[in-house]
């Protein structure tokens, strides 16, 4: 296979089956809470795996793969998710699978900014 076609193939992988992945939205009208639940499920899990083999892993052998190194990994995440926890503990909260506001907002202003939220807090790791 020569270079140029494992670029190719490596440019449109991703982009044809995040369409695949996309496809299913087209032909349900509804989803039930019960598989809603089932798919952020597995999309979290997807999330942690990631988190587990391009971040953790990496943290402990750049420190040298030492008893240092893994208690300053376990160290950062716990603050991690301390501040999660605090940040979910003190900012208000948008009901929207459920329909319920804290207050009189626009729901679909609401889940433009949700949207935009994540994708900051999302890209920040990134740079």
């Amino acid at each position: 296979m020569s270079k140029d076609l494992i670029i190719a193939l490596g440019l449109l992988m991703p982009g044809i089956t995040t369409a695949l992945g996309a496809v299913p939205v087209f032909f349900t009208r509804s989803i039930s809470r019960k598989w809603l639940d089932a798919l952020l499920g597995f999309a979290a899990g997807v999330m942690l795996a990631a988190t587990a083999f391009s971040l953790i892993l990496p943290s402990i052998e750049y420190g040298g793969g030492t008893a240092v190194a893994v208690l300053v990994t376990a160290v950062g995440i716990i603050v991690g998710a301390l501040l999660i926890d605090l940040v979910d503990h003190f900012s208000p909260h948008e009901h929207l699978l459920n329909k319920h506001h804290e207050g009189a907002v626009n729901t679909s202003l609401s889940k433009i900014w949700l949207f935009i939220i994540a994708i900051t807090i999302h890209n920040i790791p990134e740079g």
